[in-house]
C-alpha cells in the first residue's frame, strides 16, 4: 500500500498508509534498538498476579512518563525474548502494549499501542487459527487455542494521536493477545479447564528463562 503523510516528523510518530493504518514494518531494528537502549529491563508479572487479573486504566497524560514506559518496555520484552508484551506484564496498571512480531510472511511489525480496542469482526471475516500460543506471563507453557487470523486494533501513539493496527496470521494473534492483557484476560482463560489445568502444569514444572516477579 502507498504510504503518505508522518503525522509529526521526527518524533518518532509513524506514517499512515493510504488507508490510515500505521506503517510499522519499516526501520523495525533501529526504532526497537532506540527504545530498549534507552529504557531498562523490568521482571516480568505472572499469572496470580492481581495486577494481570483486571481491566487496566486507561492512559490519560502523554508525556515523559508514558515515553519512558514504552522504552522500558521495549527493553523488558527483548531480555523475554517475547514479540509482544503489556504494561500490566512489567506490573503497570495501564493500557499500553508494545510488540515486535512477525506475520506469517516474515514480515516484521514494531510500534506501540494505547489504549487499544479490538475491533470487532463481521462472520464472513472470522477464520480461525488454532495454532499454539504462549505467554511470559505464564512461562514455558504453550497450548493450541482458536483465534481469528485477522486482528485490527485502534488506539492511540504515545503522543495521543489515534492510530490502526491491522494484522494476519501470527501478528493478530499477537495483537489480540496483547489487547486481552489490558482488559485482564490471560490466553490460559479462553482454554477448556482441562488445557488451562495443563498449561499451568508445564508452568510449574518449567524454568523460566527471565527473571519473574514472585506471587506474595
Amino acid at each position: 500500500m502507498a504510504q503518505q503523510e508522518t503525522r509529526q516528523q521526527g518524533d518518532g510518530t509513524l506514517p499512515v498508509d493510504d488507508e490510515g493504518y500505521i506503517v510499522d514494518t519499516e526501520d523495525c531494528e533501529e526504532r526497537e534498538r532506540a527504545h530498549r537502549e534507552r529504557g531498562t529491563s523490568r521482571p516480568i508479572t505472572v499469572v496470580g498476579n492481581p495486577v494481570l487479573h483486571k481491566e487496566c486504566k486507561d492512559v490519560t497524560e502523554f508525556g515523559d512518563e508514558l515515553a519512558q514506559l514504552v522504552d522500558d518496555m521495549f527493553a523488558s520484552q527483548r531480555t523475554a525474548e517475547g514479540v509482544g508484551l503489556a504494561a500490566n506484564q512489567i506490573g503497570v496498571d495501564l493500557k499500553v502494549f508494545v510488540y515486535d512480531c512477525p506475520d506469517d510472511e516474515g514480515v516484521r511489525h514494531t510500534g506501540v499501542v494505547i489504549n487499544p480496542v479490538l475491533q470487532e469482526l463481521p462472520a464472513e471475516r472470522r477464520v480461525l487459527d488454532d495454532s499454539n500460543e504462549g505467554c511470559l506471563s505464564v512461562p514455558t507453557a504453550y497450548a493450541a487455542l482458536a483465534r481469528p487470523d485477522y486482528a485490527e486494533v485502534h488506539g492511540q501513539d504515545v503522543h495521543g494521536n489515534p492510530v490502526k493496527v491491522r494484522g494476519t496470521g501470527y501478528f493478530a494473534r499477537c495483537l489480540q493477545h496483547e489487547t486481552d492483557h489490558l482488559y485482564g484476560y490471560l490466553y490460559i482463560d479462553r482454554l477448556s479447564k482441562r488445557d488451562r489445568k495443563d498449561a499451568l502444569r508445564q508452568m510449574a514444572e518449567g524454568t523460566p528463562r527471565y527473571e519473574t516477579v514472585p506471587n506474595d
